[in-house]
């Protein structure tokens, strides 16, 4: 029995239904994106000549003699200075791979033509401009382990990029294109985000160029577990705005249209739900990157919980620990030659204040962490079998495995 090579991918294919990393619709599905797929795109419109209600600190522009709404007007600011990127690279032929077996060979013929070694994957994502000589943010799975990266502005003008550093502990990356006097966004501030707030945002989403959705801010510090990827270190925006595989890199915009966060994840179980990173965090990881080519992540080492009464009771039935409280966070587990125990943390204190200021939540915890740079010295102030410690501990760096 002989079978040509087209017969041979298609079995393969059969074999492979359901594994492991790959293509879908021309993009890449990675194992950190995988929130992307099989979602249907969900976008809001306003009727032609229709002024939606002004937000606080929001504005009404004239354009050509037309009234335009505050959501026209953010994205007139700002669109310009939003990129598509599309990008490639070289994966193993998993054909080629399943060809090395002896036996398949025999199975299927040793005189087909032969099968390619490596095979061309393409992706596109969006991104946007932080300076004039062409400095651009994006996010990680877009770019990394790339062999070309096409920038095409809105003006459709195309640019071969460079990356200049990605970190996957959060999903940012930078890219630099050779040119200047480009539009830029302007950073604005998530720090004080409230839910209700307008979210609006702007990219490339199933290939559909500048599109433009908007919504609310659903929720803010979703933690990494919640949102669906918990190899990732960030505290998310949640929004309503409509975000599709493509979205990935492009801006998040308040009202004024200013960037506060880049749009990263959907959940793949949900529809209307939306996660950005906060564009403090996107910036500074961006700020390292360019000047480094590597970013550094404070690390404690220790296994945090949100207690309730529930909580309490499963940690002390899974362990040696008698935890009491039915509220707080509660260190359930110390890595050994960590930060934390070599500070004197124990599994079962439970935090109080860190750097004296009050914490009630693991989420709270680790935003402090995050903003403090390796080798600061971190004042825990714990609650240990009902006595008040006060424990100093040395932020290390991140390990990379």
């Amino acid at each position: 029995m002989k079978l040509t090579v087209k017969k041979l991918a298609v079995y393969l294919s059969l074999l492979a239904i359901g594994g492991g990393a790959g293509l879908l619709g021309g993009r890449f599905i990675l194992p950190q994106s995988r929130p992307f797929q099989d979602l249907k795109a969900v976008t809001v419109a306003l009727p032609p000549q229709t002024v939606a209600p002004l937000p606080v600190g929001g504005a009404i522009a004239p354009t050509g003699g037309d009234n335009v709404n505050f959501i026209a007007a953010a994205v007139q600011k700002t669109g310009p200075a939003v990129v598509r990127i599309n990008a490639t690279r070289k994966v193993a032929n998993p054909i080629s791979d399943a060809l090395k077996n002896p036996l398949l060979r025999r199975f299927f013929g040793e005189d087909e033509q032969p099968v390619p070694q490596e095979r061309i994957e393409r992706g596109t994502g969006s991104g946007f401009i932080l300076s004039q000589d062409g400095q651009l943010l994006t996010n990680a799975h877009v770019v990394a382990d790339t062999d070309t990266v096409l920038v095409t502005l809105k003006d459709g003008r195309t640019f071969e990029g460079k990356v200049s550093g990605v970190d996957p502990v959060t999903d940012v990356a930078v890219v630099k294109i050779n040119a200047d006097k480009l539009p830029t966004v302007k950073l604005g501030n998530s720090q004080n985000l409230i839910p209700g707030q307008w979210a609006i945002a702007i990219g490339n989403p199933l290939g559909l160029d500048n599109t433009v959705t908007i919504g609310i801010i659903s929720a803010t510090d979703r933690t990494s577990v919640q949102v669906g990827i918990p190899d990732k270190r960030v505290s998310f925006i949640q929004t309503d705005a409509a975000i599709n595989p493509g979205n990935s890199g492009g801006p998040l915009l308040n009202a004024q249209g200013e960037v506060i966060g880049v749009n990263t994840a959907i959940r793949a179980d949900a529809q209307g739900l939306g996660f950005a990173i906060p564009i403090e965090t996107a910036a500074r990881i961006a700020s390292e990157l360019f000047t480094k080519g590597r970013a550094e992540h404070p690390f404690l080492g220790i296994e945090m919980v949100d207690l309730s009464p529930t909580k309490k009771q499963q940690i002390n039935q899974e362990s040696n620990l008698n935890i009491k409280h039915d509220s707080g966070v509660v260190v359930k587990g110390v890595l050994e030659k960590s930060p934390a125990q070599k500070g004197g943390l124990l599994p079962g204190d439970l935090i109080q204040k860190l750097n004296r200021k009050p914490v009630k939540t693991a989420a709270q915890v680790q935003k402090v962490v995050e903003s403090s740079s390796v080798g600061d010295i971190l004042e825990m102030e714990v609650n240990r079998n009902g006595k008040i410690e006060t424990l100093k501990v040395v932020s290390g760096a991140y390990p990379e495995k």
